[in-house]
């Protein structure tokens, strides 16, 4: 059986007005669906180019590496702002990943609660530097044994404090469900 041509005719061809003229309107039906609320309707699809311009005009890249390290600094302090806030109020969702949890947030309150010495250490660094400043021998000399017996009460109370959280985590575990309960 000898296979015809295909009349190539009709891809060819010059299409009518009436194809080429835009469609009318489709009825508006009511449907009891949802519509997606991410698709804008009531408007045509833009072309592409009027699209191109348009995300080219939201994105607002920099022009040059100042611009961008400028824009990346000022990023950078809008986050360090959302974490100081989400700290303060005690929300989590800003937080690193390092600080979320409930044993992070019992160690938080924990210390916060505690008296520490160096709360004390910008006014005794003042008084010291005050005396390390007289032209007396011995007042330098003492000003210098304030220094070192500050420097060590620091470390010692971070050490005692660090011990005690963990002695406290390891041993009431259950007081941390109940912390997280309680918020």
């Amino acid at each position: 059986m000898p296979v015809q041509p295909l009349p190539l005719g009709f891809v060819f061809r010059s299409r009518a007005k009436e194809e080429k003229a835009p469609a009318t309107k489709a009825a508006v039906t009511d449907s009891k669906q949802p519509r997606d609320p991410q698709a804008p309707k009531g408007r045509p699809t833009p072309k592409r180019s009027e699209a191109r311009t348009q995300r080219r005009s939201v994105a607002h890249t920099p022009t040059n590496r100042k611009e961008a390290a400028k824009r990346q600094r000022e990023e950078r302090r809008q986050a360090l702002e959302r974490q100081r806030q989400a700290l303060a109020n005690g929300d989590e969702r800003y937080l690193p990943a390092r600080d979320k949890g409930p044993v992070r947030r019992f160690a938080r309150d924990w210390v916060d609660s505690r008296f520490n010495v160096a709360e004390f250490f910008l006014p005794l660094a003042v008084v010291i530097l005050v005396l390390s400043v007289v032209r007396v021998g011995a007042i330098q000399s003492l000003a210098l044994l304030l220094w070192l017996i500050v420097i060590v009460l620091i470390v010692l109370d971070a050490a005692v404090t660090g011990f005690r959280l963990k002695k406290r985590l390891a041993v009431k575990p259950t007081v941390i469900r109940r912390f997280a309960s309680s918020r």
